[in-house]
C-alpha cells in the first residue's frame, strides 16, 4: 500500500510539472534563455506588447527633455520605483528629482535593447537592457517594469532598475 501511495505521489508530481516543462521548452534558440518567446500570442496580446514597448522607447527618447509631463504621464501616481542603488521612491520623488538628474547627467541619452514583454490582459511586464550614453561613457542597467492599463492608458505601476557590473 505504501508503494502505491508513493508511486501515485510521484506520478502526480510529474504530471504537475509537465506544463512548466512544456513552457520552458518554448524558448527561441536565437535568443538568450532568459527571454522566452510567447507561443500562440493572441492579436490582442501582440498589440499590448507593441504598445508597451513603444511607450518605453518613447519615454527613453523623451527623458533628456527633462519635461515633468513626460514622467507624469509615464508613471502611475501609485508607482513603486526601486532605483539601482536599492532606494525605493515615489512618483513625487521622481518628479522632484528631474532637475537633479539633468544636472548630474547632462546630455545623456537612453536606448533599450534585449526587450521582452509579457502581456496579461490589462497588465504587462517588460524587461530590457537600458543603455545610457553619457559624455562618451556607456552605462548598462537591467530594468523591469509592470504596466497597468487604467481608463485606456498604460502607466508604469512598478519599476526596478539594476546597474550591470562594468564590463571590462
Amino acid at each position: 500500500m505504501k508503494y502505491m501511495k508513493r508511486r501515485g505521489l510521484k506520478l502526480f508530481a510529474v504530471a504537475a510539472l509537465l506544463p512548466v516543462m512544456a513552457a520552458a521548452s518554448n524558448i527561441n534558440p536565437g535568443t538568450s534563455s532568459a527571454a522566452p518567446v510567447a507561443v500562440n500570442m493572441t492579436a490582442e496580446d501582440q498589440q499590448t506588447a507593441q504598445q508597451v514597448e513603444h511607450l518605453v522607447r518613447q519615454f527613453l527618447a523623451d527623458v533628456p527633455k527633462n519635461d515633468p509631463k513626460v514622467f507624469q504621464e509615464f508613471f502611475a501616481d501609485d508607482v513603486i520605483y526601486t532605483r539601482a542603488a536599492g532606494v525605493t521612491v515615489t512618483k513625487a520623488d521622481i518628479l522632484k528629482n528631474i532637475d537633479v538628474r539633468a544636472a548630474n547627467e547632462p546630455g545623456a541619452t537612453y536606448d533599450a535593447e534585449d526587450v521582452t514583454v509579457h502581456p496579461y490582459g490589462n497588465m504587462a511586464v517588460i524587461n530590457f537592457r537600458l543603455v545610457q550614453h553619457n559624455g562618451g561613457q556607456t552605462n548598462y542597467f537591467r530594468n523591469t517594469g509592470t504596466f497597468f492599463k487604467r481608463k485606456g492608458k498604460w502607466q508604469a505601476v512598478a519599476w526596478q532598475a539594476t546597474k550591470e557590473a562594468d564590463s571590462k
